[in-house]
This record gives C-alpha cells, structure tokens and sequence, in this order.
C-alpha cells in the first residue's frame, strides 16, 4: 500500500512515512508501530530501549573520532489524529491510510494524513540510517499519545536523556523556527440532568449542523472558522421559542480538533414544526452570511429522529434551558492576543467534545495560553459556569508552556545553517500549540531546543496535506544540523 510514496525524494523520510501510513496508529494505539520500529532498528544494529511510559528511544553511537561531541536528541510522536469525512468510512485500528500526490502535495483520501507527526518520525528515523554525515551521539525519542493526553511526555522518565540538544521536529511551516508553544489543558464536566417522557403533542426530531472545514485547535483558533458546537447551540438557543425539549446531543470527536459535525435529538410540539423550521432556514442562511469565505459549506438541516417520542425520554424544560444556557455562555476561542509576542494568541479555549446521552451531559475543552495562571483562569470560569448547573468539573492534563529562549546558541547555528541550505534566514516563531518541548524541557532543563518541520497544512482535519517540496528543504536543512553539530564547530 502507498507505494507510490517510494517515487519521492528524498527517498529515506517517504520510505518511512510509507511504514507510517501502512501501520495505524490512534492515540492510546502505537504498540503495533512500536514494535515495527523495534525490529527495523535491530535490522540495523542500533540500541533501542523504552522508559516506563513506554516512549521509545533508538540510539545511535556517534561516527569514530565525533564521541565527544555534544548528544542530539530528535524528537517526535508517534500517534496521529484520527478524523474522517463522514461519507469515507475508514478503521483507524486497522486499515491503511489512502495516501495521493496532487498538484504537489500529499493527501490521503477523506482522512488525516498523519503528517503531523509523521514526517519529524520518519526524517529522524532517515538520520539514524544514514552514513554520509558525520555526527556525535544520536538519540531518536518518539513520544505516546501526544494528540491525546501529552501522556508519554508527561510520563518522561526524568535521568534517561542524554542528549544536550533537542530538535522537535514536530512543526508546520517552512523558513520558520519555533522557541516557544503554549501550555494547556482539558476541562472535563459531567452533569447527570432529569428526564421525562415525551407529552403526547410532541415529535421528535433530528438537528445536523455539518460542512464546516474543522481544523487545529491552537494553530487554527484565529482563522474564524465555525466551530460545529458553538453553532448548534446556538441553534437550540433560537428554538427555545418552540419549547424544545434535548433527548440528546453528539458535537465533536477530539479536544484538539475543531469541531466539523454536531447532532442533537429534540422533541417539540408537532404544531410548532413550521415555525421552527422557518428559523432554521433562517439561521443557515445567516450561518453561511457570517462565514463566508471560510466555511461555505456549513449546513443546517432537520430530519425525523430515529425513534418514537413512546420509546424516548427527553431533559426536562428546565434542565434543556439551563445546560443550553450554559454552553452558550462557556467562553471558546480567542481569548486574549499576546503583548509580548505581537501577532500570536496568548489564551484560547476550544469546545472540542459536547455530549448527551440517557441524560449523562459530558463536554472536554482544550484550554490553552502562553501564561499558565491564564489557563488555570480560564479553566476556573468554565467550573464557575457549569457549576451554576450542577455540573461536576475536573481540570486534567495539564503541561507547561516553552519559555522562548532568543540568545540560544542551537537557535543561532540553525538561523545559520537554515541561510547557507535554503538561501534565507528563518523567522522566528512562538506557535499557539502543544508542542512538547514544554513538558520535556522542564524534566530536561539544561536542554536547548527548536522546533521546526516541512509544510503541513489542515492538521487534524481530513483535509491535512503537507507540501512535497517542503519535505525535501527540511530534510537538507536537518541533515545540515545534524552535520554541523557533529563537526564541534561553534554556532
């Protein structure tokens, strides 16, 4: 499968991007990918070993005469985000990705690509197999559950690195080179709301609110795009005219996706249906007004339930006003723009998962910012607001942001290397995501890292795709960092 990726240059990274694509690996679903990396790095003679979070490190003596050169570590993770269009079928625990080339950029056929990350695993995997450089100690450190939880960073044994720098190659854009992320975390509820059974003038009927192009949930969250939640509620909020009643509600699938689909059973007055759909026309029509240019393929539609109103219970008028209520006030994107890093989001929340079922209410927001008192305040409203419902929050997950460090001696070698390799000097950048530079460098203080990668765009969305060319100008500009490292030159 993907053999085509076999036809791409350079041909060591799509080699291994093809292993990648031909193994599934969800969050929390790596063993099987684990365990083929162990056996390729057997076949080539290198030490391999995993901490007890079960992150795995593949070792790489240095090149004769290079042994006391300064260690490289090169860091990725090794799940992906599992998101497909609901028109393609596809078992992320089982099936291969469906990979295409298109006016020169990878796809894979109405699913995540896995690009993210990818292509930083298989560029580390090409560097631990290749002999035309000359290099001190390698260390190649692939992560779990990063799309998740952060869980194998955060479970980092502390005293297994040895490496003194560190290259994330866990980033999206060419010509630009990170030094900072955001920290983050997810604010879990849980509410258990009353039930009724359904009056005899009522029907049940099914909302949708699909189309919306969806997107990265840090790096996305400025580009006005609609989030699925955050319109179908505001849908319920216009239908409280019509006293609608919620049997149950599905918005969303990943804390760190932007939410593309969001569904919600409702019981309403039969005699109240011509109305309610005239404002739900009314409301698409506003929706595609007001996101125009961005998501014009948002839809709104109504259709019978699956069930009778006699095989159903709905939330009581209450428990439907207040948790709507609720969710409609709950803060969501931009927060607040940094002051000191002009440009870049500072604090941000994303309503990525929203459900309801048997009248069990479950939401998980991502909560991110460079600050983290900002997190924890940001994440202190939403137990302040929910808790007005009864809900029960539990703030999880957490992880630190990555202080930007501007006078790093690995930061000027790469702004060198990046000029003398592609001809230009690399932008500077603090990126509203996750990275996981945060999380290790506070295990790993004396750590210098960077943060850079190929163009990837539309990261944990089905439309993800990454841009061949781009690959090929990371893959010079690493194995130049890599050589020069090795060298003992000074930066």
């Amino acid at each position: 499968m993907n053999d085509h990726l076999l036809t791409l240059s350079p041909e060591p990274v799509w080699r291994h991007f093809r292993t990648l694509c031909n193994t599934p690996r969800p969050s929390g679903h790596e063993a099987r990918l684990v365990e083929t990396l162990e056996q390729w790095a057997d076949a080539q003679g290198l030490a391999h070993d995993r901490d007890s979070s079960g992150n795995l490190r593949i070792r790489k003596p240095a090149t004769p005469g290079c042994e006391s050169v300064p260690g490289i570590i090169l860091q990725g993770h090794l799940d992906m985000v599992t998101q497909a269009n609901a028109d393609r079928p596809h078992d992320f625990l089982n099936d291969p990705l469906d990979t295409y080339v298109e006016d020169g950029w990878l796809h894979a056929r109405g699913t995540t690509l896995g690009a993210d990350n990818g292509l930083g695993v298989a560029a580390a995997l090409a560097i631990l197999e290749t002999d035309d450089i000359a290099h001190g100690p390698i260390e190649a450190l692939f992560t779990l559950e990063e799309e998740t939880s952060m869980k194998g960073a955060l479970g980092l044994e502390e005293g297994w690195l040895e490496g003194r720098y560190l290259l994330n190659l866990d980033s999206e854009d060419r010509g630009e080179v990170y030094i900072g992320c955001a920290g983050g975390a997810d604010v879990v509820i849980d509410a258990d709301l009353p039930m009724r059974g359904c009056d005899e003038e009522e029907v049940m009927r099914r909302l949708a609110l699909t189309g919306l192009v969806g997107g990265h949930s840090g790096v996305d969250i400025h580009k006005e795009r609609g989030n699925a939640n955050r319109l179908l509620v505001r849908a319920l909020r216009a239908l409280e005219a019509y006293d609608i009643r919620l049997v149950d509600y599905h918005g969303g699938t990943l804390r760190n996706a932007l939410p593309r689909e969001a569904f919600a059973t409702i019981v309403v007055n039969e005699s109240h249906l011509p109305a309610l759909e005239a404002t739900l026309a009314e409301l698409q029509a506003l929706y595609r007004d007001e996101l125009a240019g961005v998501d014009d393929g948002v839809s709104l539609t109504l259709s019978p339930g699956e069930l009778s109103c006699d095989d159903a219970e709905a939330l009581t008028d209450t428990a439907t006003d207040l948790l709507v209520a609720a969710l409609h006030a709950a803060p969501y994107g931009i927060e607040r723009m940094s002051v000191e890093v002009p440009g870049v989001v500072e604090t941000s929340n994303n309503l990525g998962v929203v459900t309801l079922e048997n009248g069990r209410f479950h939401l998980c927001a991502l909560v991110r910012s460079l600050r983290d008192s900002a997190t924890q305040n940001l994440a202190d409203r939403f137990t302040a607001l929910f808790g007005l419902i009864g809900a029960r929050t539990r703030v999880e997950n957490g992880y630190p942001g990555w202080t930007p460090s501007a006078d790093s001696a690995l930061l000027a070698r790469f702004k060198r290397l990046h000029q003398e390799t592609l001809g230009q000097e690399p932008a500077v950048k603090v990126i509203h995501a996750g990275l996981e530079c945060g999380i290790i460098g506070s295990k790993y203080p004396q750590l210098e890292m960077i943060s850079f990668g190929p163009v990837i765009r539309g990261a944990h969305s089905p439309t993800e795709r990454t841009e061949i060319a781009s690959v090929e100008e990371f893959w010079q500009v690493l194995k130049a960092l890599v050589a020069d490292i090795g060298s003992g030159r000074a930066a």
